[in-house]
């Protein structure tokens, strides 16, 4: 080295120069403080591999993964949808945010009246619902009101027929017999052979919705009614009430069970378009008014302005 051009040189160059220096002589000595030497393979005594496994796993389980999650497995339990907390329905399987679902659904009035009903939450599959089914249980306190009605009503029939088997029990009318739907009531219509407590309500409630029957073929729009009995009854002289179908209201038409809300529709319209009708062939353009509507329609038809 020249050392005679070093110290020809101003005074601020020589510092910089032994600041560099300096700087060089710290990263060399920094790269061998740190630059230890591998250990030692230390040799293991035969009879120790379980020492070995146990240094195997310790340096596998230093080594870097990804973590895992175990989700715990779902739980089989009753419960009530309507009742059953957060913690109930995550032990159950249910994801976090199928349980803020349900949660939302009963804060709005929603009720789980049947188990049915608890396939409709979202993403439940066809699996879990067939798995969680038999558990689930609808509290009574759930049903609807009406159902206490038909409790007291079935109550009052099991005790009439306790106390009073003969009115339960009523003695049938013999072959070629028969009874008259408009004139008769449960009692009689009991007495039909295959009528029962149940049907002779229907044939009541419906003539009642009706306004009185004017054919027995009418009792084929009561469901599931027996066949075999519709022999035994008679309509004779038939007298129904009639609508005055250029006076009622909407509503009012449309609880005739031969009138539906889109029939009532083209009614109302009908007189407010074109005055008032004189005979149900006036509607025949209208869709909801085909040939079969319009002759069951016509007995209970007043056109009384």
């Amino acid at each position: 080295m020249n050392w005679r051009g070093v110290l020809s040189l101003r005074k601020s160059d020589r510092r910089v120069l032994l600041v560099l220096l300096a700087v060089l002589v710290a990263v060399f000595a920094a790269l061998f403080l740190l630059d230890e030497p591998p250990a030692a393979e230390t040799a293991v005594p035969a009879g120790k591999d379980s020492l070995v496994t146990e240094n195997a796993d310790s340096i596998e389980n230093k080594s870097p993964r990804y973590y895992r999650v175990d989700s715990p497995s779902p739980e089989r339990f009753a419960f009530d949808p309507n009742t059953a907390d957060s913690t109930q329905l995550l032990r159950l399987g249910l994801q976090p945010w199928q349980v803020r679902n349900i949660y939302k659904y009963r804060a709005a009035g929603g009720i789980y009246r049947k188990k049915e009903d608890f396939a409709r939450l979202y993403g439940l599959t066809v699996k879990q619902y067939r798995e969680l089914e038999p558990y689930i249980s609808i509290s009574a306190d759930y049903q609807p009101a009406s159902t206490l009605v038909k409790k007291e009503e079935e109550q009052r029939d099991v005790t009439r027929d306790t106390l009073q088997p003969a009115l339960q029990y009523p003695v049938k009318i013999a072959e070629g017999e028969t009874v008259d739907l408009n004139c008769g009531d449960t009692v009689v219509y009991r007495q039909v052979p295959g009528i029962g407590s149940y049907f002779a309500r229907r044939i009541a409630d419906y003539r009642q919705r009706l306004g009185g029957f004017v054919s027995v073929s009418q009792l084929d729009e009561i469901d599931d009614f027996p066949q075999d009995a519709k022999k035994y009854f008679v309509v004779d002289n038939a007298q129904p009430q009639r609508l005055m179908i250029n006076r009622l209201s909407l509503n009012q038409l449309k609880r005739h069970p031969y009138i539906n809300f889109y029939q009532a529709k083209a009614i109302v319209d009908r007189r407010r378009t074109d005055g008032p009708l004189h005979d149900l062939s006036e509607l025949r353009g209208s869709r909801d008014f085909p040939e079969e509507v319009i002759r069951r329609l016509a007995p209970y038809v007043d056109y009384t302005e």
